[in-house]
């Protein structure tokens, strides 16, 4: 086939279109289209399209709060016909949210009827549900029959719709939005109006307040759902300040006692966002495969009100550790995005602090009062017109009946008799019969002056910015005072508290189910846990040629700490050990040992106390056994060694004094003043050798005395008296020990 058979035939298109540059066209409009019609709300009015649809097609069937409901289908039924040419459902879905108290911190919408829960049970269909506005809506909509807003005409070109509400609330932060584009994303949190409204009256008077400042009127999010706000200050003030962060709340519980000195937690408020029954059944779930321990029950109470009973499973289970184990297993505790991305004036997407969104709704609630105040100057004007008019019709008023009576063209007659306007002419013969009794000069000059009044002010308030912002300020005062703290719709609900500094260790403990075991290491290295505590290891549980090197009583809840010949402490989870059937498993596959280092002691971990560390050649210090903990299988190196010299020993620093003993068979005792403290390093020189390393290092009181297990079995001791021959400085050499010291050169156990 030639290329000219892919040409198209003669007399048709022969134009080429470049497939990229069409794909890349018609995805930017359709990118663009999400972004400003869909996702992303106003600035100014908080809303997006179809919110803004909904509210002004219930304007338009006047569902004012002091009239009656109408059904929601006739509401959706107009916004589809009129404004709106999408989904039903979608529309629907949109206004359940706006009437729910669980949704909307301030709901737009006075839903009657079943419109859904916290569960998240679906809401009953729409024609089963009726709806009108809510005071706060009102609001939003006050003046748009002043030209306080610009209108579009609709998508059919029938109709207009407002570009935006004028917005007398702060809509934007006070019930805060969610939505994804193409390319970007807005998660705005609800915030306490009350607070907003001292936020922006202080911006008025300082446009260049900062973050911090701000914070100290509106301290972070107020959801409908309540909770407990456990985010640091900074953090809060880093995410208003660049309009990017999280906030974490916590569901509120209290302890309710049951008698007998068992208790339960009752959760009043759950994290916002979070469906109750979805909470619930996950917690079921992790209880049923044994991952909370701590509990022995879930139970949902709940009626009108939240209540979510946990149930401990014993009386000496700490309701703090529960609690935070479940804030880390389940939606008990979530995070709440913020990313502030709006529309800066209806068309440019825009990331904004704090400050900046609430410079948005003023800057936009300036603009509508300059133009609903020039619309009332207009009408004022009009009627100061008209009403010259009257005036001098009420003088004349014989020759202005004549003049109505007998002349062809009365309008132009009246204009060239008395000097009138079109506009006076036309009210004068607009007037009804009824109304000339009442015309009284009095009456008409009282208005007129009234109105003359008025008009200077509109003018000083036109002409003055300050006087501007100090009506805005009067009007942010007066939503202050409608939706105050005192309110029970004000109300904060979100309360602010930190965090408890809860032991990390106890805390993932918890997760795991406390058992004794018994863990047993062969000198080739295989490790394994029996349950329960024994005293003796029978040797036939090793693999040929293999036998026990050490074993350790512990339990499941416990962190072991291994020390290897290279100077590293790894640890190991004892509930992560291989059981104690079978030889168990190599401790390499666990942990990352170099090759040729050999394991030189295994131990439980005890926060909060030390050990003395030593190597071969007699260094050593005191190291806590906090910094020996291993985050990783790569272990953490302690003590530093360069071969041929190793770790050797890691004994409980327990004592004033300190007794070494070399391979040289010198002892050497001294005070424990004289070692040092270090998280890492080579240490110090503990004893002094010709030859050989050290034996043998033991920590113990001078008032207990120097003791000592021989081969047989039997301690001995030696009160610090008989031991003054072998006192000394660290570092020195020693002497040989006294008589009836094992000939192996250890202190036993």
């Amino acid at each position: 086939m030639s290329d000219t058979d892919l040409l198209p035939p003669d007399g048709e298109d022969n134009g080429y279109v470049d497939l990229r540059a069409a794909l890349e066209e018609r995805y930017l409009s359709y990118a663009l289209s999400t972004i400003t019609q869909r996702a992303l709300p106003d600035a100014r009015d908080g809303l997006k399209p179809v919110h803004r649809r909904i509210i002004h097609a219930m304007r338009l069937l006047r569902l004012d709060p002091n009239q009656g409901y109408k059904k929601s289908a006739r509401i959706v039924g107009d916004v589809i016909g009129k404004f709106h040419p999408h989904g039903d459902q979608s529309i629907y879905d949109a206004l359940v949210r706006l009437a729910q108290d669980f949704a909307q911190r301030y709901p737009l919408v006075d839903g009657q009827g079943n419109f859904g829960n916290i569960d998240g049970d679906s809401p009953a269909a729409m024609r089963y549900t009726e709806s009108r506005m809510t005071d706060v809506a009102t609001r939003l909509l006050e003046g748009i029959g002043e030209d306080a807003i610009d209108f579009k005409a609709t998508y059919d070109g029938e109709d207009e719709e407002p570009v935006v509400l004028p917005a007398n609330f702060p809509n934007l932060l006070a019930n805060g939005s969610t939505g994804i584009a193409v390319g970007m994303a807005t998660s705005i949190p609800p915030h306490n109006v009350a607070e907003l409204c001292e936020a922006a009256t202080h911006l008025i008077h300082n446009p260049d307040a900062t973050a911090e400042e701000l914070m100290r009127f509106v301290p972070g999010p107020d959801f409908p759902t309540g909770g407990i706000m456990v985010e640091s200050s900074s953090s809060i003030a880093n995410a208003y300040a660049t309009g990017r962060g999280s906030f974490r709340v916590r569901s509120k519980w209290h302890v309710e006692e049951t008698g007998r000195g068992l208790y339960i937690i009752v959760v009043t408020e759950i994290p916002y966002g979070v469906q109750k029954s979805r909470l619930v059944e996950k917690i079921a779930e992790l209880l049923l495969a044994r991952k909370l321990p701590l509990l022995k029950d879930v139970r949902d109470e709940s009626a009108d009100d939240i209540r979510l009973v946990l149930e401990p499973r014993a009386r000496t289970v700490d309701a703090v550790i529960l609690m935070e184990q479940l804030f880390k297993v389940s939606e008990l505790e979530s995070r709440f995005p913020l990313n502030l991305n709006v529309l800066d004036k209806g068309m440019v997407p825009k990331v904004m602090s704090l400050g900046q969104a609430l410079k948005a709704w003023l800057e936009h609630r300036k603009q509508v009062l300059v133009r609903r105040s020039q619309y009332r100057l207009g009408q004022i004007e009009h009627r100061l017109e008209v009403l010259a008019g009257y005036i001098v019709a009420f003088l004349n008023l014989d020759e202005v009946i004549r003049i109505i009576r007998e002349e062809d063209d009365a309008k132009a007659s009246l204009m060239a008799t008395f000097e009138l306007t079109d506009v006076q002419a036309e009210a004068i013969l607009n007037m009804r019969l009824r109304s000339l009794r009442k015309l009284e000069e009095l009456e008409l000059r009282k208005e007129h002056d009234a109105l003359s009044a008025e008009k200077k002010q509109v003018e000083g308030l036109l002409a003055s910015e300050k006087r501007q912002w100090g009506a805005i300020s009067t009007e942010i005062a007066e939503i202050q005072k409608a939706y105050g703290k005192d309110t029970p719709l004000g109300a904060r609900r979100t309360e602010f508290a930190e965090a408890p500094t809860t032991d990390l260790a106890a805390l993932e403990t918890a997760f795991i189910e406390r058992e004794p075991i018994t863990v047993i290491l062969s000198e080739k290295g295989w490790i394994r846990a029996v349950k329960g505590h024994t005293a003796e290891v029978d040797e036939k549980g090793f693999k040929a040629g293999d036998k026990l090197k050490l074993f350790v009583q512990a339990e499941t809840t416990d962190k072991l700490l291994l020390l290897t010949t290279g100077g590293k402490v790894f640890t190991l989870a004892g509930d992560r050990l291989p059981g104690g059937r079978g030889q168990g498993e190599p401790v390499r596959l666990m942990v990352d040992i170099e090759e040729g280092q050999e394991v030189v002691e295994l131990f439980v971990h005890k926060p909060g106390t030390t050990r003395l560390i030593v190597s071969s050649s007699g260094n050593g210090f005191l190291v806590a056994e906090n910094d020996m903990v291993a985050n990783t299988r790569k272990g953490k190196q302690v003590l530093n060694v360069k071969a041929p010299d190793e770790a050797r020993l890691l004994v409980p620093a327990e004592g004033d004094r300190v007794a070494v003993i070399g391979q040289n068979r010198k002892l050497l005792i001294f005070p424990a003043s004289q070692l040092v403290t270090m998280a890492r390093g080579k240490g110090v020189r503990l004893q002094r050798y010709k030859d050989g390393g050290i034996s043998d290092i033991k920590m113990f009181y001078a008032a207990d005395g120097l003791s000592w297990t021989d081969s047989s079995g039997r301690t001995h001791q030696r009160p610090m008296e008989d031991l003054h021959g072998w006192l000394g400085d660290r570092a020195a050499a020693g002497r040989q020990p006294p008589s009836g010291f094992p000939r192996n050169n250890k202190f036993g156990s």
